[in-house]
C-alpha cells in the first residue's frame, strides 16, 4: 500500500517503518562506507583510484549520534568530545547511550572495528531486550554483528540491500515505472560495454560528455568522465584485458550522457514493512566533481517540480517495498536548465547525509530559516577540542534562542587521523568540520559560510 502513516517526527516514522513501533529502541551504527562491502566481487571501472576509506570517512560514524534518543544506543569508534556532548545537550537534545569499540584505528570502518572488539560485543549482548540494530546500510558485516550480539536487524537482509542499491537497478526500475531517465545504458558484461561504448562515442562526437559509473560507486568514487572517444576506447581495452587475465567477463557499470544541469537534488522517503511510503523532504544537494559537499534547504523548486518529486517518491517506494526493502531511502535527482526534472539519477536505499540532519532540522532550525549543510576540509597539525572550536567561532556558533549560527553536526572528523587529545601531535593530516549554517535568508547564510571558513584557518590550511 502507499500513502503516509499517522504523523510522526522523522525518527519515530523510521522506527515505525522498520519495526512497527514508533518508540522502538535502537542500536545505531554509522557504517558510512557500506557501498564498499556491496561492491566486493562486482567488477567495475578499472583503475579509478583507491577505494579504501580515509580516516575522515571512518569517523563519519559520529553522525549516528544525532539520530538517537535517551532509550537508544549508538556504536562509535571513540567517545565523543565531552564539550561537544555538553553543547548538544544545551540545545535540548536527548542523546543515546554511547557504546565505544575497544580500539579506534584511523581508517578502519566502525563495523570492522566493532567485530574486532570483544568488550563491545559482550556489552551489546548484555543489552538484550527489544533493541534492534539500525545501521547506515545493511551488508554482510552488519549481519555478522547481529549474529555475534543477538541483536535483531531493523533493516532487510544484506542481499536485498545490495540488489536495490545497484545503479543498474536504479536505471531499470526508473524505466519500468515510466519515470524520465537520463540517456544511458546498463552493462553487465564486457561485450555489452564494448557495444555501448560505440554508442557513447557517437554522443561524444556530437558534443556530449559521458560518465562511466560503477554500479556500487559512491560520492564521486568509481566514475570515469569522458569527453573524448579516446578515453572510452582506453577503458574498453582495460576492461577487455582484465577479463582475459581473470577469465571473468562480468561487469557492473552504467554509462550515462551527462545532462545539462541547473541544480542537484536529494529527496528522502521512508518505506514501511507494511508497504507504506512516507515522503520526508527534498533538498538541494551541493556537489563538486560528483562528490557530495552538503545541502541547502528548503529547496528552491516550483510547486510543479515539488509535486513531481513527491509523485516519483511514491512510485519508487512502492517498487522498493515490492522488492523486499523497508527503511530510509535517498534519491539523487536534478533540475535541468530548461526547468524539467530528471527525478531519478540513482536510488540510495540506506541512510543518506540528509538523514542525519533531520533531528537538528526538526528541533533547532526555525521553520522560516535557510539552512546550508557544509563541510570544510582542513589540513590539521593535531586534533581540535570542541571548546577550542567554540571559542574560535565565538558568536558565530549556533544559538538556539537566536535561531541562527553555525551548528556542528559532527566533531569526530576534525581529529580523525589522530588517536585523541592525549596523544602528541603527529604529522599534519586531513580533518573535516561539518556544520549546519542557519540564517534568516540566503545572503546571510553565504556571509556566515565565508566567515566560518575564515575562522577555521586558525586550525590549519584549507584543502
Amino acid at each position: 500500500m502507499t500513502g503516509n502513516p499517522p504523523a510522526d517526527d522523522f525518527m519515530s516514522g523510521v522506527r515505525r517503518a522498520c519495526t512497527g513501533d514508533p518508540a522502538a529502541p535502537l542500536v545505531l551504527l554509522g557504517n558510512i562506507e557500506v557501498e564498499r562491502d556491496w561492491a566486493r566481487g562486482e567488477p567495475g571501472v578499472p583503475a579509478v583510484g583507491d577505494n579504501a576509506p580515509s580516516a575522515v570517512v571512518a569517523r563519519m560514524d559520529e553522525f549516528a549520534l544525532l539520530l538517537g534518543g535517551a532509550a537508544d544506543h549508538v556504536v562509535l569508534k571513540s567517545a565523543p568530545d565531552p564539550g561537544y556532548l555538553d553543547y548538544l545537550r544545551g540545545l535540548g537534545l536527548d542523546l543515546p547511550h554511547v557504546q565505544v569499540t575497544d580500539r579506534c584505528r584511523p581508517g578502519v570502518p566502525v563495523t570492522e572495528e566493532a567485530l574486532d572488539s570483544p568488550g563491545l560485543l559482550a556489552r551489546l549482548r548484555a543489552l538484550g531486550g527489544p533493541l534492534r540494530l539500525l545501521p547506515h546500510g545493511m551488508s554482510a558485516a552488519e549481519e555478522e554483528l547481529c549474529r555475534r550480539t543477538g541483536l535483531a536487524a531493523a533493516l532487510p537482509p544484506a542481499a536485498v540491500a545490495k540488489r536495490v542499491n545497484s545503479k543498474i537497478y536504479s536505471r531499470r526500475v526508473t524505466a519500468e515505472l515510466g519515470v524520465p531517465l537520463a540517456e544511458g545504458w546498463e552493462c553487465e558484461s564486457v561485450a555489452e560495454f564494448e557495444a555501448v561504448a560505440e554508442k557513447a562515442a557517437a554522443r561524444i562526437a556530437d558534443g556530449a560528455v559521458v560518465g562511466v559509473k560503477d554500479a556500487y560507486g559512491v560520492s564521486g568514487k568509481g566514475i570515469v568522465v569522458a569527453d573524448r572517444a579516446r578515453r572510452l576506447e582506453q577503458l574498453v581495452r582495460m576492461v577487455r584485458r582484465r577479463a582475459e587475465r581473470t577469465g571473468d567477463d562480468r561487469l557492473a557499470v552504467v554509462v550515462e550522457v551527462w545532462a545539462d544541469k541547473a541544480a542537484d537534488l536529494n529527496y528522502h522517503l521512508t518505506v514501511g514493512r507494511d508497504g507504506s511510503v512516507r515522503f520526508d523532504f527534498v533538498k538541494e544537494a551541493l556537489t563538486a566533481g560528483g562528490v557530495h559537499k552538503g545541502h541547502r534547504f528548503p529547496a528552491r523548486l516550483t510547486p510543479g517540480q515539488h509535486a513531481a518529486v513527491e509523485e516519483t517518491a511514491q512510485l519508487l517506494g512502492g517498487r522498493l517495498a515490492a522488492d523486499g526493502y523497508h527503511g530510509p531511502v535517498g534519491v539523487d535527482a536534478l533540475v535541468r536548465t530548461d526547468g524539467s526534472l530528471l527525478p531519478v539519477l540513482e536510488i540510495n536505499a540506506r541512510n543518506n547525509m540528509s538523514t542525519y540532519q533531520t533531528r537538528l532540522q526538526e528541533q533547532c532550525v526555525p521553520a522560516d530559516a535557510v539552512a546550508v549543510a557544509r563541510q570544510y576540509d582542513v589540513r590539521l597539525p593535531g586534533p581540535v577540542p570542541f571548546d577550542r572550536l567554540a571559542a574560535a567561532l565565538g558568536p558565530l556558533l549556533f544559538d538556539r534562542a537566536a535561531g541562527r549560527g553555525a551548528l556542528p553536526d559532527n566533531h569526530a572528523t576534525t581529529g580523525a587521523a589522530f588517536s585523541g587529545p592525549a596523544e602528541p601531535p603527529a604529522a599534519p593530516a586531513d580533518g573535516r568540520f561539518y556544520f549546519l549554517l542557519v540564517a534568516p535568508d540566503q545572503a546571510e547564510a553565504d556571509a556566515l559560510d565565508a566567515e566560518v571558513a575564515a575562522r577555521l584557518t586558525e586550525f590549519g590550511e584549507p584543502r
